[in-house]
């Protein structure tokens, strides 16, 4: 994993462990890895892994089963889905809005090419 400067890194790996929970290779309601098996894949800090499993725990994401390790929560996804999305609205559209009014970049260009893009992930599928 590449970890950019700009974020935490336990912040970066909580979007890994959500996106893994997301793309349903770590299934709803089951066992994802330990502590030291993801610090070890990561090649991270176990503390660090440990910082992004509290966060996760807090948001509900995950939850921790004494003597037998953390699972993703029933609800994960929703969960993951709202805080993504508010961290989006919040964080990232602003600063795209702003590309969009720089570069002169207009909603129907915008509209195009994600109607492209839905088409084209679609069709991969």
């Amino acid at each position: 994993m590449d970890f950019r400067d700009k974020q935490a890194i336990y912040l970066q790996i909580a979007e890994y462990v959500s996106e893994q929970i997301l793309l349903g290779r770590w299934p709803v309601g089951e066992k994802i890895p330990s502590v030291r098996e993801l610090a070890a894949e990561l090649e991270v800090n176990p503390n660090t892994v440990m910082r992004t499993y509290e966060f996760l725990s807090q948001l509900e994401v995950i939850a921790n089963k004494r003597g037998i390790g953390y699972f993703s929560a029933d609800d994960a996804l929703d969960k993951i889905r709202s805080f993504r999305r508010e961290q989006f609205l919040q964080n990232d559209l602003p600063q795209f809005f702003k590309n969009l009014t720089l570069l002169g970049i207009s909603l129907r260009e915008i509209e195009t090419r994600y109607d492209e893009y839905v088409n084209a992930t679609t069709n991969a599928q």
